[in-house]
């Protein structure tokens, strides 16, 4: 497989998307230019209801498209996937059945990523397919579930926000029967608004230069609008609202007197008319121009800084850093003696063992967040603040590998039981664990007085006898290690000797 190639699975909730990119470099600066892209619509959040779950025929759609997926992408090696699934899967209440079933129908694990973080990806996949300006851009989203709104300059995003409203969850709230009034619309409209609100004045206050709109609901509509000379290139009000007196008149989608429409975005185009005409209005916008890229090449460019060590989620680690003036002294001790202690596991060599990695090490660096809200019980804290915090780069997934092993970090272990943790990251958790003991009077050690090995009923520590033994306390700590991991049925063993 050509290893210059990138691909990024987008699960929407109207649409799943597939493209893949072949990463070039000009001038020593990377570019990726897409060679092949898939998008089917599914309707995953079609037929929800107030229970919240993917209607079993919408999980059958899913399966068989990624089914479709998985066979351009067979051969990919995992660090050049990403998959990210959006706002369905985030509200969905059997996310946790339906994940496995179709991570299996596509080959690669799927990431349930953030409101926050998918208004990032989008930034970055608009951004980057547009020419270089020092201008502030307003970039609107709307999806099948949720709605991206999002200033930027340059490549940093400046306000980014999700709000719960997309043309699959509208059609089902106010056009379920296909049937289009001027009472329907109008309450589309304001509900859309009241979601604005919230947002509204901050953005009107922050002002932008040029503005742009992303996925098929803004193509669609622009495309409808230019067809039928309502309205050049660029989307208007005046054009959207010459739009939607015809869809009342006609009290219906009616395709064939649509020039422009594409047949899988008729069930869903009042409701993303609705909510675009309230963009407009409560945000107070002129026009608005198409833009390209959105959020699956978002994920490309995000895998692209990965694989150049420019990975977001580093950046973001060291501004969490910076926002809660960490010890970045003790958060290095911690860091590399508990990434020492890892190397000791021996773990198979795989994509997950460099995630676990990863995690391990960012949690080592931010183990002590929670100190800036309360010394007692510190670790819970932190724990809470990386599982709901907003992190760029990071997937609700990563967060939770965080909060796990921050929250694990010390105290007892059956806070932390749960049949989906695998042994790999409990062997994980015990060199935070141990690493966090070892380097609790905050002073840099030579070497490191531990070794771990790890047998299939448990692990073995090897402690140096001579270290110990001037050291009651960190001999109490290991003696209480063991005793609170064969709680957990798992089986540790003390040695101390001479030759580590």
């Amino acid at each position: 497989m050509d290893q210059h190639l990138l691909a990024a699975v987008d699960l929407g909730s109207n649409s799943f998307r597939l493209s893949i990119g072949r990463v070039e470099q000009h001038n020593g600066h990377a570019q990726i230019y897409a060679i092949d892209r898939l998008n089917e619509s599914v309707r995953l959040a079609a037929d929800m209801g107030p229970d919240k779950a993917i209607h079993p025929d919408a999980v059958k759609r899913a399966i068989t498209i990624l089914q479709r997926f998985s066979e351009r992408i067979n051969g990919f090696h995992p660090n050049r996937v990403r998959a990210v699934a959006t706002n369905t899967f985030r509200v969905a209440s059997n996310r946790e059945e339906i994940l496995p079933i179709v991570e299996a129908a596509l080959g690669f694990p799927i990431e349930v990523i953030s409101g926050y973080e998918e208004a990032r990806l989008i930034y970055a996949g608009i951004n980057n397919e547009l020419p270089p300006s020092s201008d502030k851009r307003l970039m609107v989203d709307i999806g099948g579930g949720s709605t991206e709104v999002i200033i930027g300059r340059n490549t940093q995003p400046l306000l980014l926000s999700s709000l719960p409203m997309g043309c699959v969850s509208y059609t089902d709230r106010f056009f379920k029967s296909g049937l289009i009034t001027e009472n329907r619309m109008n309450q589309a409209i304001l509900a859309a608004r009241r979601e604005l609100e919230v947002i509204g004045h901050q953005y009107r206050k922050s002002g932008w230069q040029q503005a742009y709109g992303s996925s098929g609901t803004a193509k669609g509509i622009a495309a409808i609008l230019s067809e039928m000379g309502l309205s050049e290139r660029d989307l208007t009000l005046e054009g959207m609202n010459l739009l939607r007196k015809k869809l009342v008149r006609d009290k219906k989608v009616v395709p064939s007197e649509l020039p422009g429409i594409k047949p899988h975005r008729a069930p869903v185009l009042a409701a993303g008319l609705a909510i675009m005409i309230a963009v407009f209005e409560e945000l107070k916008i002129s026009s608005m121009q198409r833009g390209e890229g959105a959020l699956r090449m978002g994920v490309l460019y995000d895998l692209l800084g990965r694989d150049s060590n420019r990975d977001k989620r580093t950046e973001t680690v060291v501004q969490l850093s910076k926002r809660y003036h960490l010890d970045l002294a003790q958060a290095a001790r911690v860091k590399h003696a508990a990434l020492s202690l890892f190397q000791q596991l021996e773990l198979k060599t795989s994509p997950k063992t460099q995630e676990l990695e990863q995690a391990l090490g960012w949690a080592a660096e931010l183990h002590e967040v929670g100190l800036s809200i309360a010394h007692s019980d510190y670790h819970k804290h932190t724990a809470y603040v990386l599982g709901h915090a907003d992190m760029p780069g990071f997937s609700k997934d990563d967060q939770a590998l965080l909060s796990f092993l921050t929250l694990g970090q010390q105290g007892k272990l059956d806070k932390l039981k749960h049949p989906q943790v695998q042994r790999s990251e409990w062997l994980t958790l015990l060199c935070l664990r141990l690493s966090t003991m070892l380097m609790r009077r905050r002073e840099d050690l030579d070497t490191l007085p531990l070794r771990i090995a790890v047998s299939p009923r448990g692990a073995t520590i090897y402690a140096d006898k001579n270290w110990i033994t001037t050291r009651p306390l960190s001999e109490f700590s290991l003696r209480t290690e063991q005793s609170e991991w064969a709680k957990a049925d798992f089986r540790i063993r003390l040695v101390y000797t001479n030759h580590l």
